[in-house]
């Protein structure tokens, strides 16, 4: 790991933010919000049986998010430790348990895919019971992964600060990473804690999203252009 230079971890978490970036944006926009639809079970199960090969492409990119995500908090594990080697592990686990929870979350879209594919279901269960059990798997990716994303909120919180004292970094990313952390952190306990937080929660999300993506990706692209270069010209001085 002491061997690894500072530019070749830093392409390696630029690549995985960019890349888990883009797979987020088409699960989440092309795949789950299509399939849902509020206060109509029955046009969310139909969604779900019509495009089965839309949404096995949406948990194969939450498997492409899964594995960004490990190899950014190694990554970034290596590019920060010279900062502060403890608290740049403590920051890398942070974000292994969110990959852990995500893991958790994506077995439910798993049971869906199962559901609907083995007709020994309907024949036992009943087609309502199959709609019911597809509908708690659902609801059950979402809130797993809503906790998920309150520890993720955590990391991101730490790896601000990280940023703040390393002196071949921006600050500016340090500063847009702690507001992310925070728009992460109270959008999700308040989707967790308030019972009425889903009337509100799109609003909610179109305001917070801006600062997460900002913050996120654009570390994530200055890490590909930029990241590590200025510690080499100084081993290089």
């Amino acid at each position: 790991m002491n061997d690894i230079p500072q530019r070749t971890a830093a392409l390696i978490a630029g690549f995985s933010i960019v890349t888990m970036a883009i797979a987020a944006g088409f699960a989440c926009s092309c795949v789950l919000n299509n399939f849902t639809v509020l206060d109509d079970i029955k046009l969310t199960i139909n969604n779900m049986k019509s495009s089965q090969t839309l949404f096995r492409l949406g948990i194969f990119s939450f498997l492409v998010i899964l594995i960004c995500d490990l190899l950014a908090a190694w990554s970034l594990h290596v590019f920060l430790k010279r900062v502060n080697e403890n608290l740049s592990l403590l920051t890398a686990w942070f974000r292994l348990v969110y990959s852990a929870m995500l893991g958790t979350a994506l077995l439910n879209l798993v049971f869906i895919v199962l559901l609907f594919k083995n007709e020994d279901f309907l024949s036992i269960f009943g087609r309502d019971q199959v709609s019911a059990l597809a509908i708690l798997f659902l609801h059950g990716f979402h809130l797993i992964w809503s906790i998920g994303l309150v520890i993720f909120g955590c990391h991101l919180l730490l790896l601000g600060y990280l940023l703040s004292k390393a002196n071949y970094t921006p600050k500016i990313f340090s500063v847009l990473l702690i507001i992310a952390s925070l728009c992460y952190i109270i959008h999700h306990t308040a989707n967790l804690l308030l019972l009425n937080y889903e009337k509100y929660k799109t609003t909610v999300e179109i305001f917070l999203s801006l600062p997460m993506i900002v913050g996120e990706l654009g570390f994530g692209l200055w890490l590909l252009v930029r990241g590590g270069k200025k510690c080499e010209d100084k081993k290089l001085n």
